[in-house]
């Protein structure tokens, strides 16, 4: 993609479709299904649809989308890597700061949006325990398919009498820590690319034996967050520009906190700030596909067999927060997070000769080096009603880059 390196612990730069690995007959069999399926709306909508519903049927299509089949995807056996997948590092840090807020909150409980393979949820709880928690955990999960996979992990650990799984959001309201991670950036997203008259909106056809992308105008909702993208930036864009504009991160923000009573709603995700985010040197936009453990940027590749996402807008979601009631308490990167949660005292003890330590060393770098995760992830903090600092935002503030 422009501007940054690859999503999801995947190489930097990008593979051509065609010499992508070609799909098992049954993963070719489930994606044809799907593609009658998109096909029928496009139909019966008037030959197109917008690439953001295109986007969710890819990847949210019950049995057949990419999140709700039964195929892998995460881990070596699938088609990326997280920072919990990494190592349980990650889950140790996050662990701290989330000890810290249930400190000030007895009672509360630990809501994890998005679980993948249940990786995170172990780590947290075991990293929960250490520091004297057992609180419940709920689990906010859509994909029954994903349900089934986190019950497996969790209940072959001992963890699963501790969790709770939601197919919503929490009702009623919680107190307690909220955790996102590498979630909220495949939520579906807009296209848009700047015209000499103006923004348009990008459609999917069926072309040709395919799908193909065609530019309309946009609908009444896109072209109004675009306008109000255009005015907080520093200069115009130029004529044939192309981003992505999530309008469904900032609307589930702005849910979330009208189900967080008092607590923290944090944030781990690939993105910029507004201003860095729409930048003529990203006028590609940063929308990627991943096809086992490969990078590519064409979305029309076997639909419901790969991974499909873009950069989040940071100043969008902090902004949402604000309108709905919430603080922004930090904002920096997840190199710095894991920094100041202690990361580095994982190593503590280890023979620096030794095969834990050079394990140990790989998983810092991969989760903390600007050329792998630790610059393109930040990590945002919303809360409510909780006066007092939080450890992991404690170095560097890099709220003023939101604007």
């Amino acid at each position: 993609m422009s501007g940054g390196p690859a999503r999801k612990g995947v190489a930097a730069g990008g593979t051509d479709a065609g010499a992508l690995p070609p799909p098992s007959a049954e993963g070719l069999a489930l994606s044809a299904a799907l593609v009658a399926r998109i096909r029928e709306e496009i139909e019966a909508g008037g030959g197109r649809i917008p690439f953001s519903r295109f986007m969710e049927r890819c990847l949210c299509e019950p049995g057949l989308g990419y999140y709700r089949n039964a195929s892998e995807h995460f881990g070596p056996a699938g088609d990326f890597v997280t920072a919990p997948e990494i190592s349980g590092l990650f889950g140790a840090c996050v662990a701290r700061q989330a000890a810290e807020v249930l400190d000030a909150l007895p009672g509360g409980v630990v809501v994890e949006a998005g679980a993948g393979s249940g990786r995170l949820a172990e780590d947290l709880l075991r990293g929960l325990a250490g520091r004297g928690h057992r609180p419940d955990y709920l689990i906010l999960e859509p994909s029954a398919a994903l349900r089934r996979r986190q019950a497996h992990y969790l209940r072959a650990r001992g963890w699963e009498a501790q969790v709770q799984w939601l197919e919503g959001f929490p009702d009623p309201a919680v107190e307690g820590v909220v955790i996102a991670n590498e979630m909220l950036d495949a939520l579906p997203v807009s296209r848009i690319r700047i015209g000499d008259d103006g923004p348009c909106e990008g459609h999917v056809a069926w072309r040709d034996g395919g799908f193909r992308l065609e530019w309309r105008p946009p609908s009444p909702a896109l072209g109004a967050a675009w306008e109000a993208i255009r005015r907080d930036l520093a200069a115009p864009l130029p004529s044939g520009y192309r981003s992505e504009v999530n309008l469904a991160a900032p609307a589930w923000v702005a849910t979330m906190a009208s189900r967080l009573r008092r607590g923290l709603l944090l944030v781990f995700d690939y993105g910029y700030p507004r201003r860095e985010l729409y930048h003529p040197e990203r006028g590609a936009g940063t929308l990627a596909c991943h096809y086992r453990h490969r990078v590519h940027y064409d979305p029309f590749f076997h639909p419901g067999l790969q991974d499909l996402g873009a950069h989040l807008d940071f100043s969008a979601l902090a902004w949402s927060g604000r309108e709905a009631g919430l603080s922004v308490a930090g904002f920096t990167t997840q190199a710095e997070f894991l920094l100041a949660t202690g990361l580095l005292e994982g190593g503590a003890g280890l023979d620096p000769a030794s095969e834990a330590y050079l394990r140990f060393a790989g998983a810092v770098k991969r989760l903390t080096l600007p050329a792998e995760m630790g610059e393109a992830v930040k990590a945002l903090a919303l809360t409510r009603a909780l006066d007092r600092p939080l450890s992991g935002f404690s170095g560097r503030d890099h709220r003023p880059r939101l604007g």
